[in-house]
């Protein structure tokens, strides 16, 4: 359920971002372009570590809610189709239990 939520906000955004809708916050954020998408990403991230530190479950989820949508405008935005976000986390699903395969990193990069 959750791929097919974030599968059909993230054509929702793609339609708003091609098909712009008077009124739409969507595409205000595409009409202001990629400062603000990234500025509100911030914003959401920092409230959802405020919530988190509060131990307010409630905000919380609403918190990582707003910052999960803006993801998406930014992933529009920058025309990183959500199947390559998928595909990554599908590889990191498939190497849950590896800790030391995981955390291996190119040092000369």
């Amino acid at each position: 359920m959750m791929k097919d939520t974030l599968s059909g906000l993230y054509e929702v955004v793609k339609d708003r971002q091609h098909n712009p809708q008077e009124g739409s916050y969507t595409c205000y954020l595409f009409e202001k372009g990629l400062d603000k998408i990234l500025k509100k990403c911030g914003e959401e991230c920092s409230e959802m570590i405020i919530a988190a530190k509060n131990q307010d479950n409630d905000e919380l989820k609403n918190e990582i809610s707003d910052l999960v949508y803006h993801v998406l405008v930014l992933m529009a935005e920058r025309g990183l189709p959500i199947e390559e976000v998928e595909k990554v986390l599908e590889e990191r699903r498939q190497k849950i239990g590896n800790l030391k395969q995981f955390h291996v990193s190119d040092h000369n990069t």
